[in-house]
């Protein structure tokens, strides 16, 4: 490090340099009636934002049919108000100033101006990066080097970053290096997620590609555009890559044998996108989970209830698993109710009216006719099964089943057909009464009989 020491000082002195002359140019009369302008002008924008803001903010209000994104294009040129009416108002100066004399009389405002407008240009562009904290980084690292840009102080500036570097053998790493990788690898990164999108828009609109299919070339296509931007950085930084081979499958070895549920999960995931047995608005029920599916995961599928749960269920539990898939090949669903009906009332009518009934409910199918029949004459009541279809199981099933009961109950009552209750009969048997003892009376042979005398 101490041979870099006479480099880093060089460098920070020629910064210094620029500095001092950017200063003393400050100081001269015309470049002080400048910067008295530019003050004026941003005095001028304060107040015509705090006169349009209001105005703009109810016009946005009005809006109603126009799409989010539109609306938070609004919202943000409302935020930025203040900085788009000084570049405005600074430009419009300009412009008059060098038809009316000479370049270097607005030279400074110019500068004013450009430096406002590629700030709020750099505001605007980092929106499509939906990652909070990794835009707040871009949009420092944009603004940082602009603004070095602008003050021409971008290569004195890359030569004490450059001065700055550890030297490992033959290999040097500087902080330049380090920053031009990083900002190389974040912008890759940005196009090959803003590509993905597009890509998985236009698979979205294909009719020819099924949803697994375009879940899985859509995960492929972001994990191959990760691994580029990756290798790109590690390049730019001057690392050799054939030497990271014997080291990366020492490491894979290992993750594989400490990862293996993830790694089960995840291949276990390609195997359902490429089997196709289940896909984004399937219906289905894994032991006492019932719901739909919303989301293909890489580890995991995403499965929401009625209630409003969402459940995330490995993978590999759904390939080994037995999973009820209600709407696999179509999504026509059978359900079966049962009740009872009294021995008194016809077996004919009660199947007639409970197929009538039903067919009233919204949600049964009409074209497959529902069907209701005599399962068993049990000891108080007969037994009847009423079977009807529906084609939306994710709309749920206890719902469904609950209005046709209502729709049962209703028909019955007017058809005056009985539900029965159990009924049981229950006799008290008592015992008789024990007979009087019997007297023994040893003398009674004795005695002589009254009819011989």
């Amino acid at each position: 490090m101490d041979n870099l020491t006479p480099e880093l000082v060089e460098a920070a002195r020629g910064v210094w340099t620029q500095l001092y002359s950017f200063l003393r140019i400050m100081t001269l009369p015309y470049r002080l009636w400048q910067l008295a302008a530019i003050l004026g002008l941003m005095a001028i924008a304060h107040l015509a934002r705090n006169w349009l803001a209001p105005r703009l903010n109810l016009w946005l209000r009005q809006r109603q049919n126009w799409p989010k994104w539109r609306l938070r294009f609004g919202i943000l040129v409302q935020r930025k108000l203040r900085v788009i009416l000084f570049a405005a108002l600074s430009w419009a100066v300009v412009l008059v100033m060098r038809e009316l004399t000479w370049p270097s009389r607005s030279q400074l405002i110019a500068l004013a101006a450009a430096l406002s407008a590629a700030w709020v240009a750099i505001e605007f562009a980092v929106r499509i990066i939906a990652n909070r904290t990794f835009r707040r980084w871009v949009w420092w690292g944009l603004w940082i080097w602009v603004t070095l840009h602008f003050f021409d102080l971008t290569t004195s500036v890359g030569r004490v970053l450059d001065s700055i570097a550890l030297a490992i053998g033959d290999y040097r790493l500087s902080v330049l290096g380090v920053l031009k990788a990083v900002a190389l690898t974040a912008l890759l990164i940005v196009v090959g997620r803003i590509l993905s999108r597009l890509i998985a828009g236009s698979m979205a609109r294909n009719a020819d590609l099924t949803p697994t299919m375009r879940v899985l070339l859509a995960k492929l296509l972001q994990i191959v555009l990760l691994v580029v931007a990756v290798v790109t950085g590690l390049r730019a930084l001057g690392l050799d890559l054939t030497g990271l081979t014997v080291f990366s499958g020492a490491i894979g070895l290992g993750i594989g044998f400490g990862l293996q549920k993830v790694v089960s999960n995840l291949i276990s995931g390609v195997i359902i996108l490429l089997d196709e047995s289940i896909k984004p608005g399937d219906v289905i029920s894994l032991g006492e989970t019932f719901g739909w599916i919303d989301a293909l995961g890489a580890r995991y599928v995403s499965v929401v209830t009625r209630d409003g749960k969402e459940y995330l269920i490995p993978n590999e539990d759904l390939v080994t698993g037995q999973v009820v898939n209600w709407s696999h090949t179509n999504d026509f669903v059978r359900l079966d109710l049962e009740f009872r009906c009294s021995y008194a009332d016809d077996p004919h009518e009660v199947s007639k009216t409970a197929v009538n009934a039903s067919m009233t409910v919204k949600r049964v199918l009409a074209h497959r006719t529902p069907v209701c029949w005599v399962t068993e004459f049990s000891d108080f009541s007969v037994r009847y099964v009423l079977r009807f279809w529906i084609s939306d199981p994710e709309s749920g099933l206890t719902n469904v089943r609950g209005e046709v009961y209502l729709a049962l109950w209703d028909a019955f009552k007017k058809k005056g057909i009985t539900i029965p209750l159990p009924q049981r009969e229950i006799r008290i048997v008592t015992d008789p009464p024990d007979p009087p003892p019997e007297i023994n009376d040893p003398d009674a042979d004795a005695k002589p009989s009254t009819a011989m005398t």
